[in-house]
């Protein structure tokens, strides 16, 4: 009986160290879905719209029905996409909430031995020698040098990170800070989101504090004005107006790929041996970055949500630009502990073409390594 039990808990311990979830994993497993959804969607729309064309070809419906159709078709299939990469978001929120609040772990650095890889061995993070004799100790030692003189030469210049950035949207009208107190959109639920990678390369070939770090990002930023009024596009303008009926929502979400270069100071304390050599540590230590990004939007839409004259409840979605300027380009900087980061953003270049307003950010900035 005893030695079912102790199977029973051995087992039960496997299990529960094999399905111990980290924070990166699970970001990344959300980062996929987005990315599934969104595919999915884009190709059941394609399907749909070669349908509805030959259809046309072969005469069984008029232009105008087709365009009709595909308009409707077209509409659906955003407000699928928003609905189900709306829940993704929802999840990337609570695993952010969830790591703040410490119930959910970071992938560790694995720690640096000198023993020798051939008598050990790791189970998590603990790890293990097997005192295996195997010669003269002077004859292993000197071994051991040589195969951590090889490791040595092949240290990284650069790494990889993996970036989630989260936090609020707002404009600012002729670059005062203080346009803020009367700004049109609503701060707290004007939010962005970004997902990207990046490269971080030493300045110098020796260990360093100094980094370029370069990379690039998908965003996802939203606008919510205040009061019941939506954006229209008037010619070259795009103008703000009260909307006839009561809103329950206007957003307007315009999605960029960036690709931002910053230059990084990381103080992390690198690792120091008895010979003297110096093994290069990042994201340990407090992180200062500087510097901008240059890309460009790949599309544009504005949400509504109301209720009509007999109390139906419609959602629409507005493919348009906006006359939203199609390159971006602007200033970053990030000032933060090991892995997370305060974030802020500002676009050099206008929202609307022919006006003064620009769009800045601010958050939380997450860089996994």
């Amino acid at each position: 009986m005893r030695r079912i039990l102790l199977i029973l808990v051995l087992f039960s311990t496997t299990i529960g160290l094999s399905q111990q979830k980290t924070f990166e994993e699970e970001v990344i497993k959300i980062s996929k879905k987005i990315e599934q959804i969104t595919t999915s969607q884009k190709d059941s729309l394609k399907m749909k719209v070669i349908a509805i064309e030959k259809r046309l070809e072969k005469g069984e419906i008029t232009k105008t029905t087709a365009d009709t159709l595909k308009k409707e078709i077209a509409s659906y299939h955003a407000r699928r996409i928003e609905k189900l990469v709306g829940e993704q978001e929802l999840l990337l929120q609570k695993l952010v909430q969830d790591k703040t609040n410490g119930k959910i772990a970071s992938k560790k650095e694995q720690p640096i031995t000198t023993e020798d890889d051939d008598n050990t061995f790791t189970i998590g993070n603990k790890v293990f020698r097997l005192n295996i004799k195997e010669g003269d100790q002077k004859e292993r030692d000197e071994r051991r040098k040589k195969r951590w003189s090889k490791k040595r030469k092949k240290q990284r210049s650069t790494t990889t990170q993996f970036v989630f950035a989260m936090g609020v949207n707002n404009v600012l009208n002729d670059d005062e800070l203080s346009s803020l107190d009367n700004s049109e959109y609503q701060l707290w639920r004007s939010r962005f989101y970004e997902l990207g990678w990046t490269w971080k390369t030493r300045f110098s070939r020796r260990p360093s504090k100094l980094y370029l770090k370069y990379g690039a990002s998908f965003l996802w930023n939203n606008l919510r004005l205040e009061g019941n009024r939506i954006h229209v596009k008037n010619g070259d303008m795009t103008e703000i107006q009260t909307f006839n009926n009561q809103l329950s929502e206007s957003r307007l979400r315009h999605v960029q790929m960036t690709f931002p270069v910053h230059v990084e100071w990381d103080f992390s304390r690198n690792k120091t041996y008895d010979d003297g050599f110096v093994r290069d540590r990042t994201n340990k230590s407090v992180r200062f970055g500087i510097g901008g990004f240059v890309g460009f939007k790949l599309g544009t839409r504005q949400y509504l949500e109301y209720r009509d004259t007999n109390g139906s409840e419609v959602k629409q979605v507005q493919f348009n630009n906006f006359n939203m300027n199609t390159v971006n380009y602007g200033l970053s900087a990030y000032l933060g502990y090991r892995d997370t980061s305060f974030y802020v953003k500002y676009d050099m270049n206008p929202l609307f073409k022919g006006t003064n307003t620009r769009n800045i950010s601010m958050g939380v900035r997450l860089d996994l390594n």
